[in-house]
């Protein structure tokens, strides 16, 4: 498939689990893929030689976010490789620790608010001066935003995701009048490491997981990948400010 040729795609935490799955659909469909990283450079390399394989175009950037100046460190590693953006997905995040409310300590607080909120708002804000007219901005959040006592011991997560909706919505009405398109994807369980330490427990843990959908399996990043890429393309350029439920139907 071709229908991104000619455009350019920056998928935050692009190296692993759903954004590895982005980044590497986004490519097959023509995207040249700017795949973001903080620490794994070798899973950031595999990915961009996975892309090429296929026929794709990719590079591979370094930053970590949730501190000072990070926007800033990362779209000057991006401003080395491309001359400006078609397609922001901003997909990196980090769980909080599942320990509820009285077990959620400060400095746990503001890093999970610091990675999966406020880096998404600065380098989205950063990436205003970079984005064609008519491109997309595509943020990765979760279903608990609408059925947060499903896990209340991610309250913090969930927490700092309801902000990213909220930046979702905003956006979408600010950047309308330039045909950009602000919509946010959220999945449910997906088979990621960052759900290994639970999910790939023991077969209870999977099997209930995969009970809680009405099509009997546990999701997959390309599962979500899959819906990026719509919102990527021209085929959702009359959606904006949505929240597009990717659970698998879980919150039924």
């Amino acid at each position: 498939m071709s229908t991104l040729s000619g455009r350019t795609a920056l998928v935050t935490g692009g190296s692993r689990g759903i954004g590895r799955a982005v980044a590497e659909r986004l490519g097959r469909d023509g995207a040249r893929v700017g795949v973001h990283y903080a620490r794994d450079e070798t899973a950031a390399k595999e990915t961009v030689a996975t892309i090429e394989a296929a026929g794709g175009s990719a590079f591979a950037l370094r930053a970590t976010l949730g501190g000072p100046g990070d926007a800033e460190a990362l779209w000057a590693a991006f401003d080395e490789h491309a001359d400006g953006l078609d397609i922001l997905v901003n997909n990196a995040g980090v769980d909080s620790p599942p320990t509820g409310i009285e077990g959620t300590e400060p400095e746990d607080f503001d890093r999970v608010f610091a990675v999966n909120a406020r880096a998404p708002f600065f380098v989205s804000r950063l990436a205003l001066g970079r984005l064609r007219d008519g491109g997309r901005i595509v943020n990765v959040s979760t279903g608990l935003t609408r059925r947060p006592g499903a896990m209340p011991q991610l309250v913090a997560y969930t927490m700092s995701k309801g902000a990213l909706d909220q930046l979702t919505a905003v956006l979408a009405k600010e950047l309308g009048p330039r045909g950009i398109t602000v919509n946010g994807v959220a999945p449910g369980a997906i088979d990621t490491d960052m759900n290994a330490s639970w999910l790939r427990a023991g077969p209870e843990a999977w099997e209930a997981t995969a009970s809680s959908s009405p099509l009997g399996r546990v999701g997959q990043p390309a599962d979500i990948a899959d819906v990026v890429a719509f919102l990527a393309s021209d085929d959702s350029r009359w959606v904006t400010g949505q929240w597009l439920d990717a659970t698998g139907g879980a919150l039924l």
